[in-house]
Order: C-alpha cells, then structure tokens, then sequence
C-alpha cells in the first residue's frame, strides 16, 4: 500500500464527527416565567411581580439564590415562601447554592461560617437585625449568630428552605438553579452539579432534547444557547432582574 495513502487514511481515522447541533423545539406544558437570581433585592421582585401578574402566565419557577449580597434577603425569603403557600400548583421555588450555604451555616456554624460569610452572608445576617460579626468570627461568634439566625427565620421558613427542591420540569424544559451533566438523564444528575455547576455544561450540548433553564452565572443579556437559557442578569449589583417567558415554541424575557 503506497505510504501517502496510509497518511491520508490514518489522518482520516484521527478525525471525531462533529457534535449535531442542539435543536430541539421548546415544548412546555403550559406557558410559566423562570426567574432570575434575586440575591436578596426584594424591591426588584415586587417589581418584576407585578409585571408577570399583568401578563398573566400562571406558573412560575424561581431559580435559586433568593438570599445573600442585596440587602433585603429576609424579605425575599419571606414573600417568596408566602407566595408558595399560597399559589402552591403553580408556583416553584428551587435551591440555589446560597441557600445551601446559609443552611450550611445553620447546621455547622464553625465549619460553614467563612464560606458563607465571604460570600455575602454578612448582608443576610443583617436583614435579620444580627450584626457584630465579620468574614472570619471565632466559633463562638459563629455559633452565637447562627443561633440568633435560627430564632429570627422561625421553624416555618426554616422548614420551607429545606424542602426547596433541586430541579422541576414542564414537559421537555427543565429547571435548575446552576447546570446539569449534560451526560445524564435529568432523573440521574448528581445534586451538587444542580447547585453549584458542572464542567461540561457550557461546552457540551445534550442530545436528549431537554432544555436546560438556569440562573447561578450572571450574563449581561439574558438568552438562549444550545439548548441552554440563562436568565441570572446580577440583580444585585446591576440593578436588573429578569424572567424568562416560556411557551410551546416561544421564548422572551422580561425584566425590571
């Protein structure tokens, strides 16, 4: 066999097809409104709030991250639960890694405290009325705060915050706070990736046909790409919070 043609077959043999494109339709159920990161600016959610009530989708799914950097995460917490109570078939309210982190705090003060802390939990701290702490507080300053943390959110919104879920879905969409493994099926993904993120999940599309919609990474207009929505707008220092209107073959966004 002539050696230029062994190259050229060998060359050939080293060559990966290329990824197809994602291109699945959207196809909810029904109509609903994903919303962005709040990270604690519940002025930005009444907001917002009135504008999804005057367009009259039923269902919305918030993504996560309600606490944290803005300085009203108390009352976030607070509206956000009470809308759940009472709208409880139409509206979601999923966990975002600042959640996890507060919760981490509650149930490990010493351990959880620094993370947290650093990450705009002093901010939270002090929507509840607990101050006298900095990035880096001893154990018992950590254990005193948690404690007085745990008396101000009140067994009913620590309950709540527990029971947050990690993901929902409305027919081919799916809803997570940060990413997925775009290797898995949405009924396998490991929690921590839903949370806090997955290396594969920018670069990779899925092949399944499910959409992703998520929050965590902050993007200066909110989109979609690759089967992917982000809808996380930065709230907190941009001053914008958004929501993604999604329909049978139909996608927007509004923000505020």
């Amino acid at each position: 066999m002539p050696l230029n043609f062994i190259k050229r077959l060998a060359g050939k043999s080293r060559s990966a097809p290329a990824a197809p494109a994602f291109d699945a339709p959207l196809a909810p159920d029904d109509p609903l409104h994903a919303i962005g990161d709040i990270h604690g600016r519940a002025d930005l959610l009444d907001r917002l709030l009135e504008k999804l009530v005057a367009d009259g989708t039923e269902r919305m799914v918030f993504l996560g991250d309600y606490v944290d950097r803005g300085e009203q995460s108390r009352d976030v917490l607070t509206s956000l639960a009470r809308l759940c109570d009472a709208r409880p078939d139409d509206v979601t309210c999923l966990l975002g890694n600042h959640e996890q982190m507060m919760l981490d705090f509650l149930d490990k003060p010493e351990d959880g405290a620094a993370r947290w802390l650093r990450n705009g939990g002093l901010q939270t701290l002090a929507s509840f009325g607990i101050g006298n702490i900095t990035e880096a507080p001893t154990p018992e300053q950590a254990e005193v705060a948690a404690d007085a943390l745990r008396k101000s959110l009140g067994a009913e919104l620590d309950a709540w915050l527990r029971a947050l879920p990690r993901q929902a879905a409305s027919g081919n969409v799916h809803f997570v706070h940060a990413a997925a493994d775009p290797a898995l099926p949405m009924s396998a993904q490991d929690p921590r990736h839903l949370i806090w993120g997955h290396p594969a999940f920018f670069a990779t599309p899925r092949t399944d046909g499910n959409w992703i919609v998520h929050g965590h990474t902050v993007v200066d207009q909110a989109g979609a790409e690759n089967g992917r929505i982000a809808v996380d707008t930065g709230a907190w220092f941009t001053g914008r919070l958004t929501a993604a209107r999604i329909a049978p073959g139909a996608l927007d966004f509004v923000s505020c």
